[in-house]
């Protein structure tokens, strides 16, 4: 099979993790993934139970530069066919590729240490699936304002206006808690 990346190159047997055969592309460092292999393997090594509010804080703290060919179109060894890509909103973005056709999967240099740091390598079919990246996507706006009210108040009122949102969230009548306080802020700054 040729690289997806690098179309004159053949891609050498290798193991990407002991049971969990691949091949490897020796010019950009590249590995495929065969979807049974990956099944396989997946069905020893059960997948963390990773919230989008989990994942979130992870990506938020990676440090990673993507590959130089992680911004190339890529083809299926196996089909031939156009890979159809994730991206993973790091603070530095990159995208993880997969086959339409086979399902097999397509991981740019160092993508695969990336997606253990972050817990996704065992789970690599939520990055494909539409709802979870809504809830992704939720979380990292819930992420952004939890910051930005951390940057106009203070950490410590910050904190309290957390605790505060949480207790009146559990409360039955909690709306009414918001309303009075919405009422009391709105017509001291008129």
């Amino acid at each position: 099979m040729q690289s997806p990346k690098a179309r004159q190159v053949t891609l050498q047997d290798a193991d990407l993790e002991p049971g969990l055969p691949a091949q490897h592309c020796p010019e950009t460092g590249g590995v495929w993934i065969e979807r049974d292999h990956y099944e396989q393997w997946c069905a020893d090594h059960p997948p963390e139970d990773l919230s989008p509010e989990d994942l979130s804080q992870r990506l938020a703290n990676l440090d990673v530069s993507p590959a130089p060919e992680d911004s190339k179109a890529a083809l299926c060894p196996q089909s031939g066919k156009i890979l159809i890509r994730a991206r993973v909103d790091a603070p530095q973005p990159f995208y993880i590729e997969r086959s339409p056709e086979t399902g097999g999967i397509w991981l740019d240099r160092g993508e695969w240490d990336i997606l253990k740091q972050l817990g996704l390598h065992n789970q690599l079919d939520r990055l494909f699936s539409a709802d979870w990246k809504a809830q992704l996507r939720e979380q990292t706006q819930v992420d952004r304002q939890r910051t930005a009210t951390i940057d106009k108040l203070g950490e410590p009122l910050a904190q309290k206006v957390f605790e505060l949102a949480d207790e009146l969230r559990q409360h039955p009548n909690g709306d009414f808690g918001v309303s009075y306080l919405t009422q009391v802020v709105i017509n001291t700054q008129s």
